[in-house]
């Protein structure tokens, strides 16, 4: 990437100085506050063409997804969630929860949309809806299962939608050709791996936080100086470790728990192994722990 966007010029010979100026270029790219929550909105439909388009796993169009602005009462934790309807109200609607810029200080919206940039708002999306948060919860409701329904694993949850980021680059998935695409180009791996760093930090910050007493200032210096984070992002990651535990914990765990399984059953099965499938019958057990689901799926 780096004569594409800095011609001739020198890398740096600090790796680490040289990839945090390729994702300060990079994250130059993004939406405006106001147009934040209608970014997300235009992104759906492109992410669900891709999945048929590749196959990768059915997504029931009757289940209604509706991205609206984040209520007031849930304000100050995540910048986006996801509402799903429990297993008494298959049909209500999920709701993806978009964060307010309205009010922030330029600077502070500035640096929170670099963030969010072109790249990593489309993996945000990935996590949060589809083929993320969204569509594992609206197979946990067909699960027989009203105990796994109801009494989801945090581990398994996050981990599969932190699963499907990877997966999706993997099939192809690139932030600029969409659903016409079949490489991930180096810009979108590259915004992938800062943005999967993230769950890695986030199992480090919130062991540290709780039982070794790092501090705010170790803590916004391990997000923005080594995993290339900016300022508004590491500020909102303090406070929200700060008001919850063992939870920023659940990415990591069960992010890798569900990819080393994937390829567990793709050397099983060899040729015989089809992606879709291992999809659908993983989520079919609901939002049980992964060690179960993969005791059932083995047996």
């Amino acid at each position: 990437l780096w004569p594409k966007y800095f011609g001739r010029e020198a890398i740096p010979a600090d790796r680490t100085t040289a990839i945090k100026q390729m994702i300060d270029v990079l994250s130059l790219k993004h939406t405006t506050p106001d147009s934040f929550q209608a970014a997300i909105e235009q992104q759906i439909p492109t992410l669900i063409t891709f999945i048929q388009n590749k196959n990768l796993i059915y997504i029931d169009p009757s289940k209604p997804l509706v991205v609206r602005k984040e209520p007031a009462y849930m304000a100050g934790v995540a910048g986006a969630s996801i509402n799903a309807p429990g297993p008494y109200d298959k049909n209500g609607n999920t709701y993806y929860n978009v964060g307010s810029l309205a009010g922030w200080a330029k600077d502070k919206a500035e640096s929170y949309l670099r963030e969010y940039n072109h790249y990593i708002l489309q993996i945000l999306n990935i996590h949060e809806a589809i083929p993320g948060h969204y569509t594992q919860l609206v197979y946990a409701n067909r699960s027989p299962s009203i105990i796994k329904s109801i009494l989801g694993n945090n581990a398994m949850i996050e981990g599969w939608a932190v699963y499907t980021e990877r997966m999706m680059l993997e099939n192809g998935y690139d932030g600029d050709n969409g659903v016409n695409s079949t490489n991930a180009s180096p810009e979108m791996w590259l915004m992938y791996y800062k943005w999967n760093l993230r769950s890695t930090c986030n199992t480090i910050l919130d062991y540290s936080v709780h039982t070794k007493e790092m501090t705010k200032d170790e803590a916004i210096k391990l997000l923005v100086n080594e995993a290339f984070q900016q300022q508004a992002e590491a500020e909102g990651k303090w406070k929200r470790v700060t008001v919850t535990q063992v939870q920023l914990c659940c990415y990591f765990t069960g992010y890798t728990e569900i990819y080393d399984f994937r390829e567990q059953m793709k050397d099983k099965l060899s040729d015989k192994f089809n992606l879709k499938q291992f999809h659908e019958d993983f989520l079919s057990y609901g939002s049980a722990p992964v060690k179960f689901i993969k005791q059932l799926m083995l047996s």
